[in-house]
């Protein structure tokens, strides 16, 4: 039976790490779950939420799937948006992209991956509805502004769940930004898209 031990080895050095430094931590964590964010992200394994931003365990409620791709039907996805935002009340959701993203390249190069060509459907969407901006583009640049591109609109479905809705109707700080990820230098870039409002997101 392989039982992982190197894993759970690798666990007791990293809470007895943690405990040593600060004794009171877990004590503290267990007690109380008050993150002002919500990171909507994509499942690569190289993009960890906390570790990009440098923040500990407990500030960051977290959401990933392939693509970090927001769909109105996913009940998945909108349980977490509705848990930090009615429950949680979050300040501040941020759907992150990154750079070279595998699950917009599959979408792009339009090949056969099975189960998962039904998901990219929805990266496919997006590029067909933004042909315009990706004319012109070597493979590469076109990767790269798609992952972006890919972003924005998630942004904008995340706006559009009537989750987020009421709760701008309902008077709530509420803000929804659109990042993305380089995974070749670690840094953040911000693609300067923060809906705080319906009418922020109807003048866009």
């Amino acid at each position: 039976m392989k039982t992982l031990k190197h894993l759970f080895d690798r666990n007791l050095a990293w809470a007895d790490d943690i405990k040593q430094s600060n004794p009171e931590f877990f004590s503290k964590l267990s007690k109380q779950q008050a993150p002002e964010y919500l990171w909507i992200g994509c499942s690569d394994s190289r993009v960890p939420a906390n570790q990009i931003v440098n923040l500990p365990p407990g500030e960051i409620f977290v959401h990933r799937n392939i693509a970090n791709v927001v769909v109105h039907t996913d009940l998945n996805c909108l349980s977490v948006i509705h848990y930090a935002v009615e429950v949680l009340k979050v300040k501040h959701i941020m759907v992150c992209g990154h750079y070279g993203c595998g699950g917009v390249k599959a979408a792009m190069d339009g090949s056969e991956n099975g189960l998962i060509d039904n998901w990219l459907c929805h990266i496919k969407d997006v590029e067909r509805f933004n042909s315009e901006k990706l004319e012109g583009l070597s493979e590469h640049d076109k990767l790269d502004r798609l992952c972006e591109i890919n972003v924005i609109e998630q942004v904008n479905n995340v706006c559009n769940t009537t989750i987020v809705q009421n709760a701008w109707k309902n008077g709530a700080d509420l803000s929804v930004h659109g990042w993305i990820y380089g995974i070749d230098n670690g840094i953040l870039k911000d693609l300067d898209t923060c809906i705080s409002s319906k009418e922020q997101l109807l003048s866009r």
